[in-house]
């Protein structure tokens, strides 16, 4: 059983605050089939344009795809940007009261030019503006009912200036006085100003610089001066390919690989990881766990064009497949299984182990997943099934999932509802009208 599944059903619904940078990111999206005859370059015949929220903006939608609640702190100009980035947050359901208007600031866009599947080229208008004193003050004011009921508090500093020294600490020293945790994704190479923070989670290449190391240095060299100049608890570091690597103030280590299948594009990755990371947290799983998910996320997110967001419903069911011979479902997995199905087709079968295998039950087994294209779960009537039963089934291609010993299929199926009912009695394969016809037939339930 992959130990994660039962991880992620303590993934539960909480509030987290995400204050940050924020930027709008645009795709404008076409075909190249010629040469320009003005200069050596494609013409990109434009198709469609796509907003995205990028930035803090992004780490706030990944949250809630992750089904959390999300208040964002952050600061906008008086611009057409700045009005599509807030009602595009806004329609997303993400509480925007944190996100105060600045005069004169030009509110960050990425436009990227994307022919077949490709970014051409990225146009970038922005610049790095200081926050102003008094913008400054009224955020800090405005963070005792901003923090109300919040689990955990993430930092996504992207260097454009919103993130002063004043405004960390407040925030930093907010979440001391409440025991929220912090977790910062840093930018530059001057750690102190994060001083406090729970977790701190720079790339590779940040952390050397903020060390004063070179590249070719030990990290456990570069970790303990990051540890001490930040005063966290825990160190996270991004290694790409290499996976995560975690420090911890005592002086220990812990590494976590990563598996991708085939990266297209790493745009926003890291905004993914603080997302994971902070859910976890907020969730109060152990940072051990916690690493491990955003890893997964991680993965999920690189194979995907784009800021892309990465749901439960992903994160269940890349860790199953992580695991081709886990089938089988307890009572403390149902969690994951849910949102594995979620949005997809699926049939329930109703089996006892007491009437055998026949091949008449095989052929309807095969019978039901050719015809129907859907995903087949098989739920044992048994109590106490049979365990070289259970393992045949799990043998079979057709069964994607098996349910054992569940009080929770009624909940399971009003959450997620099957496509079609059936069930094995007296050895003929029915079609069953409604899920309580076949828990009538279970004794567990």
């Amino acid at each position: 059983m992959v130990r994660l599944t039962g991880t992620i059903s303590r993934l539960g619904k909480c509030k987290v605050l995400v204050i940050g940078d924020l930027m709008l990111d645009t795709y404008t999206i076409g075909k190249a089939r010629r040469i320009s005859p003005e200069a050596p370059v494609a013409v990109v015949q434009v198709l469609r344009e796509e907003n995205r929220a990028g930035g803090a903006g992004n780490v706030a939608l990944n949250l809630i795809s992750l089904g959390i609640d999300v208040v964002l702190v952050g600061r906008v100009g008086q611009d057409s940007t700045g009005q599509v980035l807030s009602q595009t947050l806004a329609d997303e359901s993400v509480d925007t009261r944190g996100i105060f208007c600045q005069q004169g600031f030009e509110t960050p866009l990425k436009n990227r030019i994307i022919a077949e599947n490709q970014q051409v080229v990225r146009v970038d208008y922005e610049q790095v503006t200081p926050l102003p004193e008094m913008l400054e003050q009224q955020i800090i004011e405005a963070l005792p009912e901003l923090v109300q009921g919040v689990a955990a508090i993430a930092i996504s500093d992207y260097g454009k200036g919103f993130l002063s020294r004043t405004l960390l600490a407040a925030v930093i020293e907010h979440a001391k006085a409440l025991n929220i945790p912090v977790i910062t994704d840093p930018k530059g190479v001057d750690f102190t100003k994060y001083s406090g923070t729970t977790v701190i989670k720079p790339n590779l290449s940040e952390a050397y610089a903020a060390a004063g190391l070179l590249p070719d240095a030990s990290l456990d060299l570069a970790a303990p001066k990051i540890l001490q100049m930040c005063n966290a608890k825990i160190l996270m570091v991004t290694r790409s390919e290499a996976g995560i690597a975690i420090f911890h103030d005592d002086g220990t280590r812990q590494d976590f690989p990563v598996r991708v299948r085939e990266i297209k594009d790493v745009t926003g990755a890291g905004d993914t990881v603080l997302a994971m990371l902070t859910c976890a947290l907020a969730n109060g799983l152990e940072i051990e766990d916690a690493a491990q998910l955003s890893n997964v996320a991680a993965g999920i997110a690189i194979e995907r064009f784009g800021c892309a967001r990465v749901s439960l419903s992903d994160l269940a069911r890349r860790l199953l497949e992580s695991d081709v011979v886990n089938k089988v479902f307890d009572e403390m997995h149902l969690f994951a299984l849910q949102h594995a199905l979620k949005d997809r087709p699926y049939i329930v079968l109703g089996l006892s182990g007491t009437q055998g295998m026949t091949s008449s039950i095989f052929a309807g087994i095969h019978r039901l997943t050719k015809s129907s294209g859907s995903d087949l779960v098989i739920y044992l009537l048994d109590a106490k099934p049979d365990e070289d039963f259970v393992n045949m089934l799990a043998s079979l291609n057709d069964v994607r999932f098996i349910i054992l010993q569940s009080n929770n299929l009624n909940s399971l199926c009003e959450m997620i509802q099957p496509s079609e009912i059936h069930a094995v009695v007296d050895r003929e394969m029915i079609q069953l009208s409604s899920l309580p016809e076949l828990l009538k037939l279970s004794p567990c339930c």
